[in-house]
């Protein structure tokens, strides 16, 4: 990290900041130019908060020379980490495919689906128990009993299982969940990213409305940071002013977090289209720009769905969608 100090920068400010950043164990190494005075902070400087560096006044610019994320960084950890789930490997090849309901209706229904996407190939079953709805009066889903439902669907097929937690206090529900699901709305949501960070399960973390990829990062780092490494990254899209589609795929995503990171990086193209006809394509797009999965929304009766029939695909669909998924796959190998 670069510090640039204004030119009115007392000796006595100067060694001030000095030794404020010897005592967070950084080594400084002071550069005195013919204009300008450099201070380079030398070691682990994840912890420094640049805002507050550039709140002194006779600081006049800051400038991190590595990104402030060191467990997610791919400097610290070149090999790709692949995540076993079942008999998935996330980050491995061929890529994983994740298939089923936005939201668990019923046991008939999430039975039926688990069946379903498991005979087309799928290799882990989504469903969502707690639904984040923009309307406080839409479907909120089943919230305890959609767990009990979805660990019976994974009886039945033999599928591991996905669904998303709300809430710190839901946590001990997600006992037998195999893979904990953060969503769009709460990755940065900190005091729930910590707690994560503290059990050794999966966490499948979507990047949120409108935020960068550092940002997306920063938070896996929260996760890691307590000690759980298993962290996938989902891209599902982000708000922009384009209106034809639910949100704005971004799948130059996929290639810059992997080269910024070694964690997995899949993608939902049901979130980012809304619209089922979208679904088929952009997978594609996602597998041949290197996206290590796709997670999927699959209804047996999208017109009846409770929760984003328009954007889930029927099983019929699906099957055909994952024969196309394969020969993409199998293209790159």
């Amino acid at each position: 990290m670069i510090i640039k100090l204004k030119n009115s920068t007392t000796p006595e400010q100067k060694q001030q900041l000095i030794s404020w950043a010897e005592g967070l164990g950084v080594s400084v190494c002071t550069v005195v130019g013919a204009v300008d005075t450099l201070l380079g902070f030398i070691g682990d400087t994840s912890h420094i908060d640049e805002e507050q560096l550039e709140a002194m006044d006779f600081v006049a610019a800051v400038q991190r020379i590595q990104a402030p994320y060191k467990k997610a960084n791919r400097n610290f950890h070149p090999q790709d980490t692949v995540i076993s789930v079942g008999g998935a490997a996330i980050g491995g090849r061929p890529p994983v495919v994740i298939a089923g309901p936005c939201s668990v209706e019923s046991e008939e229904q999430i039975c039926e689906v688990a069946l379903a996407v498991k005979k087309a190939g799928a290799n882990i079953l989504r469903g969502g128990a707690f639904k984040p709805r923009t309307s406080p009066y839409a479907f909120q889903g089943l919230r305890q009993d959609g767990i009990k439902l979805l660990l019976e669907a994974k009886q039945v097929s033999g599928l591991p299982i996905v669904t998303e937690i709300m809430d710190i206090s839901q946590l001990d529900l997600f006992n037998d969940v195999d893979i904990i699901q953060v969503g769009a709305r709460n990755m940065q949501n900190f005091e729930l990213l910590k707690e994560l960070g503290k059990i050794r399960k999966p966490i499948l973390l979507k990047r949120g409305l409108a935020n960068t990829l550092e940002e997306l990062l920063m938070s896996a780092e929260y996760i890691m940071s307590g000690g759980n490494e298993q962290v996938i990254l989902c891209e599902r899209g982000i708000r922009t002013f384009e209106r034809s589609t639910r949100n704005t795929l971004d799948l130059s995503a996929i290639p810059v977090l992997k080269s910024l990171s070694h964690l997995p990086v899949i993608v939902d193209p049901s979130h980012a289209t809304g619209k089922a006809h979208l679904v088929p394509p952009m997978s594609l797009a996602a597998i041949a720009a290197g996206a290590d999965g796709l997670i999927i929304e699959v209804h047996n009766n999208p017109g009846r769905a409770l929760c984003d029939g328009q954007q889930s695909l029927t099983p019929q669909a699906f099957a055909e969608l994952k024969q196309s998924i394969d020969k993409v796959a199998a293209a790159l190998c």
